[in-house]
């Protein structure tokens, strides 16, 4: 028995750096994603598809975003089984309850609103773990376990749930999940594959029985293995549980830490990121740093407006950049300058040269200055 483990889609998300087109896409790109995943679905075998939490990024979303959504979801062939998550937890506002989730006429969309088993398929049953708030207080999954009862003979059980294992979790939250108390669970036979959510990372554990999915599309730049989704085989008889991945997103986020201390150093900036492939699906964030003439950093200020314009977004990350404006003696006497201006070019050049807080400000002085000088065609 064959089902698709899946988790995050995220519907609703938003990003500030995507102009108001470029988040359309984004979104659409999610839905996109949901449908390639249903394909994969009916191309694979699959009985039915799991989605383990945060389907929507939040319980307050416009009517249009859901109906969107119920669309993509329509065209998915098999049984869908959804799990609330934090973001879309099944409280008292639930996006599970409103009309235009519950009104979409799909008979095929299931949620898992609590943890009784449910047969899904002769011979196998789903136990969900639905988050009743976006903030719990302790691990849920455990409580779960620890009142379940075996499966009867020849039944294949999966758990559902959504939660940052302790061993992945930095913060030692309280409602990190125990890994150690699922693998139990999975040596005793109590359940034979435990479908995570809320890492947007593909990852499994070492037993190989536990796996995040990772969301369908990227959502941050930390995120790794991102756009998958696992054909999961449950196996017979003996056999152990197994997948495979199986890729459906099409966007990637991008960041790129670069010093440029010469025009040869953007030059070769350029030629990497004209090599980046399907720009329009890629963001892209540069910490640069380093120091360049007038000249060259023309050149730059070319390359990262022509960045804004080829890829889906593309942005400075503020705090890690830091390009100082250094004019040679050439370039000022080149442009033609003289008397007061020629010694605030100088005090200018000598606080952008000397760093600290001034420095940035300095450049950013020197910049207009070689612009307006110029005549003003960059201004």
């Amino acid at each position: 028995m064959r089902f698709l483990q899946t988790s995050d889609w995220q519907w609703g998300m938003t990003r500030r750096w995507f102009s108001e087109a470029d988040q359309a896409r984004f979104t659409q790109a999610r839905n996109d994603a949901v449908v390639r995943a249903g394909q994969v679905a009916a191309e694979h075998g699959c009985a039915f598809m799991v989605v383990a939490g945060d389907v929507f990024d939040s319980n307050q979303l416009g009517r249009d975003t859901v109906r969107r959504a119920m669309e993509a979801l329509r065209q998915v062939p098999v049984d869908v089984y959804l799990l609330p998550g934090n973001h879309d937890a099944l409280d008292a506002a639930s996006i599970y309850d409103q009309e235009v989730f519950t009104g979409a006429g799909l008979g095929h969309v299931h949620v898992l609103r609590d943890s009784e088993p449910v047969t899904v398929a002769e011979g196998v049953e789903l136990v969900g773990v639905p988050l009743t708030t976006n903030r719990p207080d302790r691990d849920v999954v455990a409580e779960v376990l620890d009142l379940l009862d075996p499966p009867a003979d020849g039944v294949r059980r999966v758990l559902v749930a959504h939660g940052q294992l302790r061993e992945l979790d930095p913060g030692h939250r309280v409602s990190a999940l125990d890994g150690a108390r699922m693998r139990r669970a999975l040596d005793e036979g109590l359940v034979h594959w435990v479908a995570l959510g809320d890492r947007h990372s593909r990852w499994a554990d070492s037993s190989g029985r536990v796996h995040y999915s990772g969301a369908v599309e990227v959502t941050d730049f930390r995120d790794e293995h991102v756009g998958d989704v696992l054909v999961v085989d449950l196996g017979q008889g003996e056999e152990q549980p197994s997948c495979e991945v199986v890729h459906v997103g099409t966007w990637q986020m991008l960041q790129v830490s670069r010093q440029v201390d010469s025009a040869d150093d953007v030059a070769r900036l350029r030629a990497e990121w004209e090599a980046v492939e399907n720009k329009s699906t890629v963001v892209l964030k540069h910490a640069l740093t380093g120091t360049l003439t007038l000249t060259e950093d023309v050149a730059l200020q070319e390359l990262l407006e022509w960045a804004q314009d080829a890829f889906a977004a593309a942005f400075a990350w503020d705090r890690h950049t830091d390009v100082v404006v250094v004019p040679d003696d050439a370039e000022l006497a080149d442009i033609g300058i003289g008397g007061y201006v020629a010694r605030a070019a100088q005090d200018l050049t000598d606080t952008a040269g000397a760093g600290g807080r001034d420095a940035v400000a300095a450049s950013d002085a020197l910049r207009l200055l070689y612009r307006y000088a110029r005549g003003g065609a960059r201004a």
